[in-house]
């Protein structure tokens, strides 16, 4: 199957045309850095899906169901971007992408199922198709091909991998039992993103950087650019979710709120009510209520999205995106680097 093989929406438009997901625009422009990662972007699409394929028929399709479902492929591409730094996408490199796509594609069939979300991706989700029982294997089976491919990669990537996959889970645990008496819901919930999002963006970088023979300098800022922009990457998602900027991807403004996923900007609404807000205590009680209708969930959004607290996420969000930007002063201009600060821009004022 040759390398231009018909890829995801993300990928194929960068095949094409080198229009990259936002952010990246300055590696599209470069004449030689482009097609190169273009080409190795393809090159890991078709290892990705080579990976997931399985003779039992029912393997084979529940795991090919959300990679045909599409995807930016942001981790991968921060892992080839990340080898630029050093000496380019190397074989090992383009394998640990392959590493760090299916640890994340697993991690979305375990939480679509303990989420009962009904959709992934403009598809339904694998458990709506085949069960919880079926969705959760699913993701186990794909775990263990990530985890095939990372043994071959040597000890330190299956130690990176085995810390990553720790921080994964941690993260959804203390999500699912929220914080304790004694811990601020706030820092709480940065800890949980940072495990949930954070730790795998970090590790797409921190492996790209290592193969490609950066320099352990160089790694230790991937490893913790990739970290904060992940969260930030995060936090913008909360704050989209109730500024009604979200009806480009197919999520409906308010689709957090509905299922009473805790968000940054309720938590911090919580907290100023708490403290004696009036006006925060007004919304919170339209925040709390039956949100069933979708009357009732276009006033919560409403008044959520009028509300200061949803300025002040937007800050929050917006500082880890310039400590992420900090994490990279020390590498020399290139546009590699440009590529990473404008990602960093671009995660916080995205409109999808």
């Amino acid at each position: 199957m040759p390398d231009s093989l018909e890829l995801d929406t993300a990928t194929a438009a960068l095949a094409t045309s080198l229009n990259l997901p936002a952010g990246f625009a300055p590696v599209a422009q470069d004449p030689a850095l482009g097609p190169a990662v273009s080409t190795a972007l393809a090159r890991v699409e078709k290892r990705l899906r080579a990976a997931i394929a399985h003779s039992d028929p029912l393997a084979d399709t529940t795991s090919r169901h959300l990679v045909e479902a599409g995807g930016k492929r942001i981790r991968p591409l921060l892992t080839i971007l990340a080898s630029q730094l050093g000496e380019g996408p190397v074989p090992e490199v383009l394998q640990a992408a392959v590493v760090v796509e299916l640890t994340h594609l697993a991690t979305l069939y375990h939480d679509d199922v303990m989420d009962s979300a009904p959709y992934r991706r403009g598809a339904p989700t694998a458990h709506e198709v085949w069960g919880n029982q079926v969705a959760i294997l699913a993701g186990d089976l794909i775990f263990a091909r990530a985890s095939i491919l990372v043994s071959e990669l040597g000890p330190e990537a299956v130690k990176i991998q085995a810390r990553t996959f720790e921080r994964l889970v941690l993260g959804q645990l203390h999500e699912t039992v929220g914080p304790r008496e004694d811990e601020d819901p706030v820092e709480h919930y940065l800890s949980v993103i940072a495990d949930k999002t954070g730790s795998l963006i970090a590790t797409s970088g921190q492996l790209g950087a290592m193969f490609a023979n950066a320099g352990s300098d160089v790694v230790d800022m991937m490893l913790e650019y990739g970290e904060k922009v992940g969260v930030a990457f995060q936090l913008a998602d909360d704050v989209i979710d109730v500024t009604g900027l979200k009806v480009k991807s197919g999520k409906s403004p308010g689709t957090d709120l509905r299922e009473g996923v805790p968000t940054l900007p309720v938590l911090l609404l919580r907290q100023a009510a708490a403290a004696g807000d009036s006006s925060a205590a007004s919304v919170l009680k339209l925040v709390d209520a039956d949100l069933t209708s979708d009357e009732a969930l276009a006033r919560a959004v409403e008044a959520l999205r009028e509300h200061p607290v949803t300025a002040e996420a937007w800050t929050v969000a917006r500082k880890w995106a310039d400590d992420a930007k900090s994490a990279l002063e020390r590498l020399p201009e290139s546009t590699v680097k440009l590529a990473l600060t404008a990602f960093a821009e671009a995660v916080v004022d995205r409109d999808v």
